[in-house]
């Protein structure tokens, strides 16, 4: 299974991502991807499953878990839960890194803890109901947060192997990011290799290593992504479709979208409208 890339955006009003988990309905599993961000998920009702690299973090009601930028993980939601999360960019810690713009928190579960998610718990509520100076408070609530993380829960002795993989996972996520910003046009694995100045062999083996996948399936996934909510969305024609999305034609698309899903993009079109 390829692991993906997710690019987070903070809200509007704070800086950093704060919402209920789409996983709250129970019955969800979100595979295996990375992002740049540091994640916080506030358990309150329910269970939830991780898996942090190969490692299980099974969480009940009053825990959270942490996960650091560009550590690979999957969650698993079995029944309806009530989780908080947090998204802080990684550049939210830059005066804190112990190498080159790589920190590193424990999993491991504190005395803080409990402070900690009476900090998400509040923050929340406080952002839900937006009164005068909501932001003023959830932000210095925040900052009360990050000053818990990098005092308590820190990690300064850590392992060069594991910076290694963090430095290729986060040129991977340079990289991913570029692909999604010009997704449209014709991307091939010499151009791109050529723009971040390694060789294509290098690059291609670095997709394989560390993202489980290739450069032409992450770009297919892209691009898929943005098809289908075209199919979904709008009237146009499969082939426009295919070449808005950066598609080479037709039948590239729809071979492509029935190995992912087993059907035709106009099967999937006409499902749409039953």
């Amino acid at each position: 299974m390829p692991y993906s890339h997710e690019i987070i955006v903070p809200n509007d009003d704070i800086p950093f991502k704060m919402f209920i988990f789409e996983g709250k309905d129970g019955g969800y599993m979100r595979e295996k991807h990375w992002h740049r961000s540091i994640e916080i998920f506030a358990l309150f009702e329910g269970e939830l499953e991780f898996f942090v690299e190969e490692d299980r973090h099974p969480l009940v009601p009053g825990e959270f878990m942490l996960v650091n930028s560009n550590e690979i993980h999957s969650v698993f939601s079995p029944k309806p839960n009530r989780t908080v999360v947090l998204q802080i960019p990684l550049s939210t810690f830059e005066k804190y890194y112990t190498d080159e713009k790589f920190i590193y928190f424990s999993h491991t579960s504190r005395i803080q803890d409990e402070e900690v998610m009476h900090l998400i718990q509040d923050m929340y509520h406080r952002y839900s109901e937006k009164q005068c100076g909501y932001e003023l408070k959830v932000q210095s609530q925040f900052f009360m947060l990050l000053y818990i993380l990098v005092t308590k829960y820190r990690e300064i002795d850590v392992n060069e192997e594991l910076v290694r993989k963090h430095r290729k996972l986060d040129r991977l996520s340079l990289i991913t990011s570029y692909m999604k910003e010009n997704y449209q046009s014709d991307i091939s694995l010499e151009s791109l290799a050529e723009t971040f100045g390694y060789s294509p062999t290098y690059l291609s083996r670095m997709f394989r290593k560390y993202a489980k996948t290739n450069y032409k399936a992450c770009l297919d996934d892209i691009r898929l992504e943005h098809a289908v909510k075209d199919l979904t969305e709008s009237q146009a024609s499969i082939g426009e479709i295919a070449y808005s999305n950066g598609f080479p034609n037709n039948k590239a698309f729809s071979k492509i979208f029935k190995k992912r899903y087993g059907i035709l993009p106009s099967t999937y079109r006409r499902t749409l409208n039953q």
